[in-house]
């Protein structure tokens, strides 16, 4: 008879995990053999918020959960900075961690503290598994994980659970939740109607339609009306930034110039938009808005909601790309003169190398087909709106979540996920520092991946804000010389580089060169002040 942590392993590998992160206590040891012996694997990371950055990262990558671990008390705390990510950025996983036995649970002992309600805010469920059910409990877990909207399930395994006998398990259920239903015909008519009088629609595309992949449908509507189009900053890669009808993406740098664009429009279609990136009513102009998703939308009272279409997203985009709707008025010359302008913000001058030269010289090496990973900072700003992303899922980042310290375990996730695709983690000084570690993870995996370091000594978007309000920015200054200062750090190499030329090199010598390398780029912080927004209407 199979023990306990060997169903366990054996259910989540019928659901098709094929990845695992954490780091282990000693009641974690058994579930850490099954997992050898069946061929899962188990990666053991440098801090717990790695394990749970890395098991969304492979639900975006894969379209299947993967499954992180904490153990004990701080195990899981740390834990929860990487399970919060999932539940904000909307990303399918399975948490475990190691939990006290039933007769020790409500006791006072050693990193003893209650698990479901650490999990309980930012977990669609909460779970505590139990030998007699751990099979149906891996069956809940991950259909509830995968049920749209997609998140991260916690079970919590007693420490005394792992090597009893398991009882027999009935057959697994499919994991694959159904179709959301379809939107009501009567919803479906007045947003169509609504659509069809408006002049000059604007569509803000978000989070849904990037996780649903509807990119092409989006595409296909909005050409059909001509309607200008915004993105949120993790839909990133469903339209092209240069095409005719893109006018930029929200909340990151320079979206004040967005302003005179939206506030043209005389209607809002919000397709797959979820406010945990942007609330509608922080730039809303003030005209109706018809919100489309899977879930109903989140606005403010003072909002004119002109139709809530709530369902099956590509049926309800199917259904609009057959209805008869007139092209809108929009003036696409003024739409390009827009763009020019907005890129031309987007560089600002200077002597020094600033961090849109960096990105940019970035962007003239990374192959197409290559994978960028975000860390959180000032230069996120700059990224959702510089960076050209040519497909969905070339670019990750944390927007719902915004936890620094997530590109790196990001960029080794997406090296597990797609070990032939060139990968490179972009991060601050700061999100480094906190995550530093992963390079041991990296150089053990052998992953091929570049970390490119943006160092300007500062927490810049903390500084800039500083600024705004009139604040000695002397208090976000991390460090007051060279930040590495060597050309090895746990054994990978690392190239520094101040100029253009030097990073250009650098980064071609990092992308030629087997294995995790990181790049330093020396660059002149200043640049942030001119590039973020203050406001957004």
């Amino acid at each position: 008879m199979p023990t306990v942590a060997e169903r366990f392993v054996d259910r989540l590998i019928d659901h098709d995990v094929r990845h695992a992160f954490g780091i282990p206590g000693g009641p974690w040891i058994p579930y850490m053999e099954a997992m050898r012996r069946r061929g899962l694997p188990f990666t053991v990371v440098a801090n717990e918020a790695s394990a749970g950055f890395m098991a969304d990262v492979c639900y975006r990558l894969t379209g299947r959960p993967a499954l992180c671990h904490g153990t004990f008390g701080p195990g899981a705390t740390n834990l929860a900075t990487g399970v919060g990510c999932a539940w904000l950025d909307r990303s399918a996983l399975i948490a475990a961690t190691t939990e006290p036995s039933d007769a020790m649970r409500r006791r006072v002992m050693q990193m003893n503290i209650d698990h479901q309600a650490l999990f309980a805010p930012m977990t669609k469920q909460t779970l505590r598994a139990g030998g007699a059910d751990i099979a149906a409990i891996v069956d809940r877990a991950v259909e509830t994980a995968c049920q749209e909207v997609p998140g991260p399930v916690h079970i919590g395994l007693p420490s005394d659970l792992a090597e009893q006998p398991a009882a027999a398990a009935a057959p697994k259920n499919s994991g694959i939740p159904g179709a959301p239903s379809l939107p009501g015909p009567d919803v479906l008519a007045r947003a169509a109607e609504t659509i069809g009088r408006a002049r000059r629609p604007l569509l803000a595309v978000g989070l849904t339609a990037q996780r649903l992949r509807v990119g092409p449908q989006i595409m296909r509507l909005a050409q059909k009306l001509q309607a200008a189009v915004v993105l949120t900053p993790m839909a990133k890669g469903l339209m092209p930034e240069d095409h005719p009808l893109c006018t930029g993406v929200l909340f990151h740098a320079r979206s004040d110039l967005l302003a005179d664009v939206i506030r043209e429009a005389d209607l809002v279609v919000g397709i797959g938009y979820d406010p945990v990136e942007f609330n509608y009513e922080e730039w809303l102009p003030d005209v109706p808005l018809v919100h489309i998703d899977t879930r109903p939308a989140d606005v403010a009272v003072s909002v004119d909601l002109a139709a809530d279409v709530i369902g099956d997203l590509r049926a309800t985009l199917g259904f609009l790309g057959t209805a008869q709707l007139a092209a809108a008025d929009w003036d696409l010359q003024r739409l390009a003169e827009h763009r020019r302008r907005l890129h031309a913000a987007l560089r600002p001058g200077g002597d020094a190398m600033g961090p849109t030269q960096a990105l940019e010289i970035l962007r003239e090496i990374l192959p197409p087909e290559g994978i960028m990973t975000c860390d959180v900072g000032a230069h996120t700003h700059l990224i959702g709106q510089l960076w050209h992303t040519p497909a969905p899922g070339r670019q990750l980042m944390t927007n719902g979540w915004s936890a620094m310290g997530f590109a790196l375990p990001a960029a080794l996730a997406a090296a597990v996920c797609r070990p032939q695709t060139p990968v490179v983690g972009v991060t601050g000084d700061g999100g480094f520092t906190m995550m530093a570690g992963e390079l041991v993870t990296a150089r053990r995996l052998d992953l091929d991946c570049v970390i490119l370091i943006l160092a300007d000594r500062m927490l810049s978007l903390i500084e800039v804000k500083q600024g705004w309000k009139g604040c000695d920015p002397a208090t976000s200054v991390l460090y007051d010389r060279g930040f590495i200062g060597a050309d090895r750090i746990f054994g990978v190499p690392v190239h520094s580089a101040n100029t253009p030329e030097a990073l250009k090199r650098a980064l071609v010598k990092a992308f030629q060169t087997p294995g995790p390398v990181v790049v330093e780029a020396v660059v002149d912080g200043a640049a942030y002040h001119q590039l973020i927004a203050r406001s957004y209407r």
